[in-house]
């Protein structure tokens, strides 16, 4: 059986050498001082969602909301083997809270036909890890948290095993489902 699954990524400023002259007055990170790179967390989901499709078959759709700049990171995962991808641009969704956010991206997501939703754990920007979790609510599809890894598909059936942090734990779900994964 194929599954599509739907992948939410991020561009973010790359925050491994910040400086003083990337921030503003008020603590907030400049972005335009940064380079933009892949949010490294949505690439764990990302070759989730193509092992998924490599070894079952299906369709990977990627979704990202930003400026028009972000399309960079949607070329990259077609490139890595994604089927379509989606930019989601709008200035009335600039500087939008992780409730905004995920409720663009539910509108978005429930236009598509898809059975596996997957996200990073978090955006290195904002590491709030909210965003997944408030996306499986609007869907009001289940949400299997800190995934790190995906050990069957059967059928409308998923079972991944999950991080608790001190130990891993066992998870089935009925499809569809959303993932964050680690």
């Amino acid at each position: 059986m194929a599954y599509n699954c739907v992948v939410l990524i991020k561009q973010v400023p790359d925050t491994k050498s910040i400086t003083g002259e990337a921030m503003n007055d008020d603590g907030t990170v400049k972005r335009s001082a940064l380079p933009a790179i892949f949010n490294p967390e949505d690439l764990n989901a990302l070759e989730l969602a193509l092992q998924i499709k490599e070894k079952f078959g299906g369709h990977v759709t990627v979704i990202t909301m930003g400026l028009p700049a972000a399309s960079v990171v949607l070329r990259d995962s077609l490139f890595r083997g994604a089927d379509e991808a989606i930019l989601l641009t709008d200035r009335r969704c600039a500087a939008s809270d992780t409730l905004a956010t995920s409720y663009i991206l539910s509108c978005a997501v429930k236009k598509i036909d898809y059975d596996i939703v997957l996200c990073g754990r978090q955006a290195i920007d904002g590491d709030t890890a909210q965003v997944g979790p408030q996306l499986a609510e609007k869907l009001g599809i289940t949400q299997i948290t800190y995934v790190e890894d995906l050990e069957d598909i059967e059928g409308k059936v998923i079972t991944a095993r999950r991080s608790i942090g001190n130990g891993w734990q066992r998870v089935k779900a009925t499809l569809p489902v959303l993932l964050t994964v680690l």
